[in-house]
């Protein structure tokens, strides 16, 4: 989603476009190719799962003589996974500049992998491109120089905006007329067994209300099994591909997530969003977006879920620059710095 605006701006130069892998559930991957008409890559590095140092050290061999044969002017990498950090290490040892797609987004709390990735991205990239104000206000702080950072909006609402007309008219006989949304895959609520079962407990208590439609991340399915957990009312269903999903969301009356990106989604849609989380990385959907973060507390959850049904939902702004053409932007600057670099 966050790679497909700039790569369809950057029709007029030359792309090599690689998929580590890291992703690889067909309707986590794949399919997303398909929905948001992105070329097949021309490599796969098939790195699959494993540890975040398994998985990382992987990323960084395989890439390494991928890069040294293309030999880039520069290398664009997204958001905060670990084939972001990976790429990003091995292309500064390279002496690749990287650009940073999604640059200066922080929640403050280093215990999230995703917040390491984060850090130690922005340190080793030459163009930083921020989402929104706090982005340039954290990466200041952290003594990257000004000239380095472009606020240029946010690259996920660029494929929203696209892709929304086609995925309302989807017909969804399927769903009920009202109901609320999750998404869980965070390690801090998946992976510890009473995290979940309390997450799990306030999801039921929340379908006495209004159902509840779950389309589960694979490592959260396996856990609720693992931790032989009941899900009751609650309708767990597979991932769904990207279109699938935003017609989902976009219908929903409130959505329950850990999610960065469904953050900014609802805050574009309009829709209520309960952050099952004590921090944020994307503090501009709480300010100024319809996002509000509960925490891990279950009878939270409820309540403010209770407050949505009610009508107390929180109005919320589209943040500047959320207008679709992120991507043009970021294309204007790479096609600018490459000329520039290329004439030096």
């Amino acid at each position: 989603m966050k790679m497909a605006p700039v790569h369809a701006a950057l029709k007029s130069v030359g792309q090599t476009l690689i998929h580590t892998g890291q992703h690889y559930d067909v309707n986590m991957s794949d399919v997303f190719f398909q929905q948001l008409e992105l070329p097949a890559p021309d490599v796969n590095l098939a790195v699959g799962s494993g540890t975040h140092a398994a998985q990382t050290a992987e990323i960084m061999a395989r890439i390494e003589p991928v890069v040294a044969d293309a030999k880039p002017d520069i290398v664009l990498v997204y958001g905060d996974v670990n084939s972001t950090m990976a790429t990003a290490l091995v292309c500064a040892k390279l002496g690749v500049p990287v650009g940073h797609v999604e640059a200066g987004l922080r929640s403050f709390d280093r215990t999230m992998p995703e917040e390491i990735n984060r850090v130690v991205t922005d340190q080793l990239a030459e163009l930083l491109f921020t989402p929104s104000e706090d982005g340039d206000a954290n990466l200041q702080k952290e003594g990257i120089a000004r000239e380095k950072i472009f606020r240029v909006g946010n690259v996920m609402i660029d494929s929203l905006v696209r892709l929304l007309p086609i995925a309302q008219k989807q017909q969804r006989p399927d769903l009920p007329g009202r109901y609320a949304l999750v998404t869980l895959h965070r390690p801090a609520n998946v992976d510890d067994a009473q995290i979940l079962k309390g997450i799990l407990e306030s999801l039921l208590e929340i379908s006495r209300d209004i159902p509840v439609i779950f389309p589960a991340h694979p490592r959260t399915k396996k856990r609720i099994s693992e931790f032989g957990l009941k899900a009751g009312d609650v309708r767990i269903i597979d991932p769904l591909p990207y279109l699938d999903f935003l017609s989902l969301q976009s219908r929903a009356a409130l959505v329950i997530t850990d999610s960065g990106g469904i953050q900014e989604e609802t805050t574009y849609l309009g829709i209520p969003c309960l952050t099952v989380r004590d921090n944020t990385e994307r503090p501009i959907t709480v300010s100024r977006g319809t996002n509000a973060l509960v925490g891990r507390d279950p009878q939270k959850l409820v309540a403010e879920v209770s407050k949505v049904l009610a009508g107390e939902k929180k109005k919320g702004t589209i943040p500047p620059l959320w207008d679709g053409h992120a991507g043009e932007r970021i294309a204007e600057i790479l096609i600018r710095e490459i000329r520039e670099r290329r004439s030096d």
